[in-house]
């Protein structure tokens, strides 16, 4: 998608501080962070949001949780917990439409986080 913000830091034409790259995702560091670790995991294939996930990408997705839980063992915070938020829609907090997971942890997290 030639306009996506996400796509154009997959494809390097938008600079991002990238801690993690596989072939089929990258984690960034977040540019307005909420915690002391907040990163973004985002898939390199385009899917507006959630409700674009199908089948054939359910692979994809689940490899996002392992993504994650590398993550957390490479910054400590393993022990002391962390929080994987995917929003679906404008409502829902969704500001770039291409789906990604905010990896946030550092802090004590409050419920619900609205």
């Amino acid at each position: 998608m030639s306009d996506c913000l996400f796509c154009k830091i997959r494809d390097g034409e938008i600079p991002a501080k990238k801690v993690l790259e596989t072939d089929t995702l990258f984690a960034i560091e977040d540019v307005q962070p909420q915690a002391p670790v907040h990163l973004l995991i985002i898939p390199k294939k385009h899917l507006a949001s959630l409700l674009d996930v199908g089948e054939e990408d359910y692979e994809l997705i689940g490899s996002i949780a392992g993504t994650a839980t590398q993550l957390a063992k490479e910054r400590g915070l393993d022990q002391s917990g962390f929080r994987l938020v995917v929003n679906c829609g404008a409502g829902a907090g969704q500001s770039v439409f291409h789906i990604h997971y905010h990896f946030l942890g550092g802090r004590a997290l409050r419920w619900p986080p609205g």
